[in-house]
């Protein structure tokens, strides 16, 4: 097959696994409407289950790939669902309305990537000078933040395995 782009091999990295508490943040969280800082915590307090997606920047493939995914399996339905990007609120709200997902998830805005350097899982974008964003990963967790399921992109592009996921909800 071939492909546009490179794959590329990812360094192993050291993070958060299953039976560690995920580190908090607070973060603009947007949904359909606006957005609002909001602590990871506060989410896995109000939820059984937390799924935490840390996807490339809105408007690439892979973010694209992955949100179309998770709305076509309802996921939502299941668990708290929110992704962590480094886009702005309003790129979010853009991808929001384009994968038609307003209203079952959240994203949160990272822009300088500071959740992805907390759970060692943040890179450099190739051919950017001075930007990164975190690593395609899958973090299940439960109300107390205890990571339940992990999954890290070994190489880039990478995508989780959904049913691996689905089998934890």
């Amino acid at each position: 097959m071939d492909l546009d782009f490179d794959v590329v091999d990812l360094d192993p990295v050291d993070h958060p696994d299953e039976g560690d508490t995920a580190p908090d943040f607070t973060r603009p969280l947007v949904n359909d409407e606006f957005w609002e800082d909001e602590s990871l915590s506060s989410l896995c307090a109000d939820s059984d289950r937390v799924v935490l997606v840390f996807h490339a920047m809105d408007g690439a493939f892979p973010a694209t790939y992955i949100w179309n995914e998770i709305r076509d399996r309802a996921w939502h339905e299941q668990a708290t669902v929110v992704g962590v990007s480094i886009s702005t609120p309003y790129e979010h709200k853009q991808l929001l309305e384009e994968r038609e997902i307003e209203g079952d998830y959240r994203l949160f805005s990272d822009p300088a990537n500071g959740v992805a350097q907390q759970y060692g899982i943040d890179m450099d974008l190739d051919g950017m000078a001075g930007i990164e964003e975190p690593r395609p990963s899958v973090f299940v967790l439960d109300s107390d933040r205890t990571v339940e399921y992990a999954w890290v992109a070994e190489e880039w592009p990478d995508f989780p395995d959904y049913d691996d996921v689905e089998a934890q909800l």
